[in-house]
């Protein structure tokens, strides 16, 4: 699995900016980051390809809300493996 840092998610997803992704993420529509170091952060590259593989299936937002919680809960249960 690979963490995938700003540059790359923007390019993923198409969002044109940090704060259209900070904007989702508050909206429940996009997952947390991952810190990766002491001033660093990225995502999951297999969570953003499901969060895409949904839009492009047509998910309603409430649909993709559900999917980052599920996304959420599977890393909490990554953790304590």
């Amino acid at each position: 699995m690979s963490i995938l840092r700003m540059p790359a998610v923007k390019a993923e997803t198409g969002h044109r900016s940090h704060a259209s992704i900070y904007n989702a993420i508050k909206a429940g529509l996009f997952t947390k980051p991952v810190p990766i170091g002491e001033r660093a952060v990225g995502w999951p590259c297999n969570e953003v390809q499901a969060i895409n593989a949904a839009r492009i299936a047509g998910k309603s937002e409430a649909d993709i809300r559900e999917l980052v919680n599920r996304l959420h809960a599977k890393r909490a249960d990554m953790a304590t493996v």
